[in-house]
C-alpha cells in the first residue's frame, strides 16, 4: 500500500498482486477458530472452578474469565472486518489492472507506446499530430485505472488504520440504546447504521448479530460478519439437536417423526458446511453471507463479491424444492452468470446474489399455487430497497431474476410491491403472476424471458385448458390443438418469452429445465449481458 497522499504509480500497478492480498485477508479470517475454541475453553475452565471454590477470591477469578473472555471475542468481527478489507482490495486491484491491461492492447493497436511512469507517446514513424486524439484517449484509460487503484488503496489503508487504532483504544463501545423499529424501511435503517462509530457498529456485530446480520439496509460487510458469526453458533445447535435425535424411540408415530426431524436436521447440517466451505475459500469472489435460518426447510442469503462496491448486481431467486441443503449448487448457478459477466467485462465490477429467503415449495400440487410466492413478495422488495440504501455511490444497475417457481416470486414481487431493479429475468418460467410485462412497473424493454423448447415447464397449462386437451386429444381436433387460443397461457399467466407479453426473449438452447446455466448455452450468455446492461 502507499501513504495516505501518495498516488499508485503505473509500474506499481502493473506489479500488484491481487492474490497476495486475498491470501492476507484469509489468513486474518482463518484466526477466527483459533479465538472462538480459546474463548471457549475460558468458559470451560471458569465452569470447572465453580463447584469447589467460593470466596472472594474466586468470584475475582470468575470476573477475570469471563473478562478475557469478552475481549476475546470482542476481537472476532475486527478479523473478519481485516479479511473484507483486503479481499476487497484484491477485487478492485484486479479490475484496475484489466483496465490497465485493456489500455496497453489499446495502445499497442494505435501504435502507441506506453513508458514506465504511464506517459503515453506515439510510437516511432508516427507523426504526433495523427497519433493525438489516441494519445489523449489512451491517456485518459491509463488514468482511470491508476485512479480506481488508488482510491482502492486510500480506502483499504484507512480502514486498517482505523483496526489498528481500535486495537489500543478499544475494540467495541456500546451504542446507544435505540435500534430501528420493525416497521423501519432499509433507508432509515441505513441513516441509523450511518450515525453509529465504528466501535458501536462492532458492538452491535459481536452482540447482536441476529439484528445485524438480518436487517435489510445493514452495509454487506456488516450483515457478513455477523452472519459468519451467527454460522457457527447455528451448526453447534444443529449438531446438539442430531445427537438427540439419534437416540431411537419406540417404534410407532414417534419414530417416525424422529427420522423424518433427523432427516431435515442432515440436510441443513450439509447445507451449512457446504456455505461455510465456499465462505472459507481463497481468491475471487469473496463470499459474503447475507442472511441465514436453518429452520424448517432453511433459508440463505449469500452474495459472490460486495453488491454494495459493485456496478452490476444480479439478485437470483430458485424455484421449487430449494432450501438449504440446496444452497451450495444454486449458489453454483449465480457463480456461473458472474464468471460469464467477467468474461465480457473484465473491467467492471459485477457481484451476483443468490436470495433463497422464501419458503419454496417442496411438492407439485404447492408448486400449482401462487401463496408462497406472494408471501415472499414482501421480503424481496424489502432486499432490493436495502441494495439500494447500502450501495456507494453511483448506484449499481440491479437485476433480479428468477427461475421456474422463483420467477413467480420475483413477479408477483414486482406487481404487488415494486421491485428496486433495472431489469427483471425469467427463465424456465410457469408464469409470473401477470399477462403482461407492463403489469410489472419496470422500465419499457427491461423485462427478459428465455424458456428452452424442451422445457417440461410448458406444460404447466391451467387445469381447464389440460382437461380441454385431454377430450379433444382422441378426436379429429386432436391434430390442431398446438394453434387452438391458450397456447401460450401457463399456470400463472402468459408464457413471459411470447412475444404477446410484451418483454424481450433472449435464446436457449435444448437444455432442459434446469440446464440455462450449463457451459455452451446461449441462455448464459444472454443473462450475463442483460446483468451488464449489455
Amino acid at each position: 500500500m502507499t501513504g495516505p497522499a501518495t498516488p499508485v504509480g503505473y509500474a506499481q500497478l502493473w506489479r500488484a498482486d491481487p492474490a497476495g492480498w486475498s491470501a492476507a485477508g484469509a489468513a486474518w479470517r482463518a484466526l477466527t477458530d483459533p479465538l472462538r475454541h480459546r474463548a471457549d475453553a475460558l468458559d470451560a475452565r471458569a465452569a470447572a472452578l465453580r463447584p469447589g471454590w467460593s470466596g472472594g477470591a474466586a468470584t475475582g477469578a470468575q470476573g477475570r474469565l469471563g473478562g478475557l473472555r469478552t475481549d476475546l471475542a470482542d476481537v472476532l468481527p475486527a478479523l473478519l472486518e481485516a479479511d473484507q478489507t483486503l479481499a476487497e482490495l484484491a477485487a478492485r486491484l484486479r479490475v484496475a489492472k484489466a483496465r490497465l491491461a485493456a489500455a496497453v492492447v489499446h495502445a499497442e493497436a494505435g501504435g502507441l507506446s506506453i513508458d514506465r511512469t504511464g506517459a503515453v507517446r506515439p510510437g516511432p514513424g508516427r507523426p504526433r499530430a495523427q497519433a493525438g486524439p489516441a494519445v489523449v484517449q489512451v491517456a485518459a484509460e491509463v488514468r482511470g485505472a491508476l485512479a480506481l487503484a488508488g482510491a482502492a488503496d486510500r480506502e483499504a489503508a484507512g480502514r486498517l488504520t482505523g483496526l489498528a487504532t481500535a486495537a489500543v483504544t478499544g475494540w467495541v463501545s456500546v451504542p446507544p440504546a435505540w435500534r430501528p423499529p420493525p416497521g423501519a424501511t432499509p433507508a432509515e435503517v441505513s441513516r441509523w447504521w450511518s450515525g453509529l462509530t465504528p466501535a458501536e457498529r462492532r458492538w452491535l456485530v459481536r452482540h447482536e448479530p441476529a439484528r445485524v446480520g438480518g436487517l435489510d439496509g445493514v452495509p454487506v460487510a456488516a450483515r457478513d460478519q455477523a452472519n459468519r458469526l451467527l454460522l457457527a453458533e447455528r451448526r453447534a445447535e444443529l449438531t446438539a439437536r442430531r445427537r438427540r435425535l439419534l437416540r431411537p424411540v419406540p417404534p410407532g408415530p414417534a419414530e417416525l417423526a424422529r427420522l423424518a426431524a433427523l432427516t431435515r436436521v442432515e440436510a441443513a447440517l450439509r447445507g451449512l458446511d457446504g456455505l461455510a466451505e465456499r465462505l472459507a475459500a481463497p481468491g475471487d469472489p469473496r463470499a459474503y453471507l447475507l442472511g441465514l435460518d436453518p429452520a424448517a426447510d432453511g433459508r440463505a442469503v449469500v452474495a459472490l463479491g460486495n453488491p454494495d462496491r459493485a456496478g452490476a448486481v444480479l439478485t437470483y431467486v430458485p424455484g421449487m424444492t430449494a432450501d438449504l441443503a440446496d444452497a451450495p449448487g444454486e449458489l453454483g448457478r449465480a457463480a456461473r452468470v458472474l464468471d460469464r459477466c467477467a468474461a465480457l467485462a473484465p473491467t467492471e465490477e459485477a457481484a451476483a446474489v443468490l436470495w433463497l429467503d422464501y419458503d419454496a415449495p417442496d411438492f407439485l400440487t404447492e408448486a400449482s399455487g401462487a401463496r408462497q410466492a406472494e408471501e415472499a413478495g414482501p421480503a424481496l422488495h424489502r432486499f432490493q430497497e436495502g441494495l439500494r440504501a447500502s450501495h456507494d455511490a453511483p448506484p449499481a444497475r440491479q437485476t433480479v431474476l428468477g427461475h421456474s417457481y422463483g420467477s413467480l416470486v420475483v413477479g408477483a414481487a414486482a406487481r404487488d410491491h415494486g421491485l428496486s431493479a433495472d431489469a427483471l429475468v425469467f427463465v424456465g418460467s410457469p408464469g409470473v403472476g401477470v399477462d403482461h410485462a407492463a403489469e410489472l412497473r419496470m422500465p419499457p424493454g427491461q423485462v427478459w424471458a428465455a424458456t428452452a423448447p424442451d422445457d417440461v415447464i410448458r406444460l404447466t397449462r391451467p387445469p381447464e385448458e389440460l382437461a380441454r386437451r385431454a377430450v379433444l386429444a382422441g378426436t379429429p381436433l386432436g391434430p390442431v390443438l398446438a394453434v387452438l387460443p391458450g397456447e401460450h397461457e401457463l399456470w400463472f399467466g402468459r408464457d413471459p418469452s411470447d412475444p404477446d407479453f410484451g418483454g424481450r426473449s433472449f435464446p436457449s438452447g435444448r437444455h432442459g429445465h434446469t440446464g440455462y446455466w450449463d457451459p455452451g448455452n446461449p441462455a448464459l450468455d444472454g443473462m450475463a449481458r442483460i446483468v451488464l446492461g449489455r
